[in-house]
């Protein structure tokens, strides 16, 4: 296992809640803002019900070490309409299929002055040594996501 196996981050949206909800529960937006920045999503299924499936291609800045399509699978565990989501996230398999890294997330949505408080737990499930560089930059990771779902939010206004 490498360094870090827990993280929170906790964040309040100048949006309301039922659309913050919807950010994270529809494809159509997750492709918008998912990922760090310079990143794109050329495929994104997001099948928001418990049991429903993950699949997104993620796509780093084009001549970065990361131009390349990296799939990131997952499942719905739990999905309490306005209140929370837990899904498990496979971000890097070998060649088997066998994950190198999977987290579980759980993601809680409340009402705050007017606004959305999120609050983003992750628990790591597997993390092996080839992992080690995208465990490193896993809170990196989620920061940057969360200004993209900021900024793509702020938009909509």
């Amino acid at each position: 296992m490498t360094t870090q196996k827990e993280l929170d981050i906790t964040r309040i949206f100048d949006a309301p809640l039922q659309l913050v909800w919807k950010a994270w529960t529809d494809p159509r937006h997750i492709e918008q803002w998912w990922g760090p920045h310079g990143f794109t999503n050329p495929l994104c299924e997001w099948d928001a019900r418990v049991g429903g499936a993950i699949l997104v291609h993620m796509r780093g800045p084009k001549g970065s070490p990361f131009d390349m399509i990296m799939p990131m699978k997952g499942i719905f565990h739990e999905v309490d309409a306005l209140k929370r989501l837990v899904f498990s996230a496979v971000a890097i398999e070998d060649e088997n299929g066998k994950p190198l890294l999977e987290t579980r997330n759980t993601i809680t949505f409340e009402v705050h002055q007017g606004k959305t408080k999120l609050t983003l737990h992750v628990e790591v499930i597997t993390a092996a040594p080839e992992a080690a560089g995208a465990l490193a930059g896993m809170e990196q990771g989620w920061s940057q996501t969360l200004e993209k779902l900021t900024t793509y939010l702020a938009s909509l206004k």
